[in-house]
């Protein structure tokens, strides 16, 4: 029996890695969003593609990473991986290893400063707009 990915819990997790609330997310998903939607669809085991693509592309992450993801055979990969004799020197000279899940939390940490950088920028934005239009009246 296949198991099956809990695409819901997915977006949650990559949704807090990047720090986000789900009011935030709603915000970034558009005007007919709400933190109450948001949460139905964290709490939905599977998700329509057409919700999957616009949810991935505003959390910047492959639509696969939500379709894809599970928590608990990554953990068996890891700890499957690393045992006692890991780190032994066995007197080969080891190769750099880059590891993905780092540089892809670094990633998104840069996107996240982004992110708020756009916000600020956006509420700027808005704030002269208001102070035009109240100069105009």
């Amino acid at each position: 029996m296949e198991k099956k990915i809990h695409q819901g819990r997915n977006i949650t997790r990559f949704r807090q890695m990047l720090g986000l609330k789900q009011d935030a997310l709603a915000s970034a998903l558009g005007d007919d969003w709400t933190q109450i939607k948001v949460s139905r669809l964290e709490a939905k085991e599977e998700i329509e593609e057409g919700i999957l693509k616009e949810v991935a592309a505003v959390l910047k992450v492959p639509v696969e990473a939500i379709t894809n993801f599970d928590e608990e055979a990554a953990i068996n990969i890891i700890s499957n991986t690393f045992n006692e004799g890991s780190f032994i020197n066995t007197g080969i000279t080891p190769s750099i290893n880059i590891n993905p899940i780092e540089k892809w939390l670094e990633v998104m940490e840069e996107n996240k400063k982004l992110y708020a950088a756009l916000l600020k920028e956006k509420d700027e934005k808005l704030a002269l707009m208001e102070k035009l239009l109240e100069a105009k009246k």
